[in-house]
């Protein structure tokens, strides 16, 4: 039930689902599970222990599923988990994890990971995130929900980017971005917060004011970042700012972009 080029190389083991389509000069490793509807469009290579979810498309010339780029990687079995509906285009590198790492690289449903995009071992990326060419996500990287990374930008291993964030082109990105946070400028300086995003998704006005309103005590108000984190939250009901103070008393192994800096 799936058309499979006569060029294709498919190893013995290798999980092939209904109405898969694999295009000239593909190779599909012995471990790789390809869900329902699958594309590989041709010179496409999936390797190690990889699964990907139904309906995704892989461009040409890709690579899903080597293994980690890091000297500490000794050879454990790791893996690569992509969900649903995602656009790989031409060129992009996916990485397995690390044992250090957790062992999975992880990568939600409906994102774009746009030409020659990297994501390294052990980042975990979030659903309908959009990656712009040349783009790339060091080990070990959280990406949320919705996010956006310009063209030609870096984010640094450890990186946590919050949902709803935006990176702009040519941006290097050192620390922690706040959800719905707005970034910008070569060394990442966290600029105001993504209004356009969060309109074109439909966010209630009472919520955007909300945010205003947070994000000018995070930037002006007394005491640490993190002290004003948790004042920003006290009373304050708007579950977009709450998500904002979650993520910033959160777990983290980075400092945080702050305002201006």
């Amino acid at each position: 039930m799936s058309d499979i080029h006569p060029s294709a190389i498919i190893e013995d083991g290798a999980q092939v689902g209904q109405g898969c389509k694999i295009g000239p000069f593909c190779y599909v490793g012995a471990q790789v599970r390809l869900a329902d509807g699958v594309e590989l469009k041709s010179h496409v290579v999936v390797t190690g222990e990889t699964q990907i979810g139904e309906e995704t498309v892989v461009f040409n010339f890709s690579v899903i599923g080597e293994i980690p780029q890091d000297l500490k990687f000794g050879g454990e079995n790791t893996r690569l988990e992509i969900g649903k509906r995602n656009r790989i285009r031409e060129h992009v590198t996916i990485n397995t994890g690390t044992e250090g790492g957790g062992g999975v690289t992880r990568i939600g449903d409906d994102c774009l990971l746009m030409a020659g995009v990297h994501v390294a071992h052990d980042v975990q990326i979030g659903n309908r995130v959009i990656m712009v060419n040349h783009s790339g996500a060091a080990g070990h990287c959280i990406v949320e929900d919705d996010v956006i990374v310009g063209g030609i930008s870096g984010l640094h291993q450890w990186v946590r980017v919050g949902q709803g964030a935006i990176i702009g082109a040519l941006t290097m990105v050192a620390n922690d971005v706040i959800p719905y946070g707005l970034v910008q400028a070569p060394r990442g300086v966290l600029d105001g917060l993504n209004l356009v995003g969060l309109k074109r998704r439909g966010v209630p006005r009472e919520d955007i004011s909300a945010l205003r309103a947070a994000f000018r005590e995070l930037s002006e108000g007394q005491g640490t970042f993190m002290d004003r984190a948790h004042r920003v939250g006290d009373g304050n009901d708007s579950e977009y700012v709450q998500r904002i103070v979650e993520f910033v008393t959160g777990h983290t192994d980075r400092s945080f972009l702050t305002p201006g800096k």
